[in-house]
């Protein structure tokens, strides 16, 4: 059994057991459990139920693992040839570690 749902704007494939990183979720403690309520589809072995956007009384309880990871560095290079103009900029994007703990269809 998996679905769709969707956690702070992007959409994620969960099920029981799977591991996200997903955008980071401020003032949230390590070990906390959060409910998402925005699930797209549920496929219950091989009965797929599709939401108009969603789907009534479905949610996903997820535990978080680790509040805070910095994800890989970004390197955004600038330049303009024949001027001496060069700019270099970096980047390291902010996720939360989450565990998928339950699935209620």
């Amino acid at each position: 059994m998996y679905v769709i749902v969707e956690i702070n704007g992007q959409q994620f494939k969960a099920e029981k057991g799977k591991k996200l990183f997903v955008h980071h979720i401020p003032d949230v403690e390590n070990g906390a459990t959060v409910e998402y309520d925005k699930v797209l589809l549920v496929d219950a072995d091989g009965e797929i139920r599709v939401g108009t956007p969603v789907i009534e009384g479905a949610k996903v309880v997820v535990e978080v693992l680790s509040p805070l990871v910095k994800g890989d560095r970004v390197l955004i290079f600038h330049k303009k040839r024949r001027k001496g103009h060069r700019k270099l900029n970096g980047h390291r994007q902010q996720f939360t570690e989450v565990s998928i703990k339950e699935i209620v269809a």
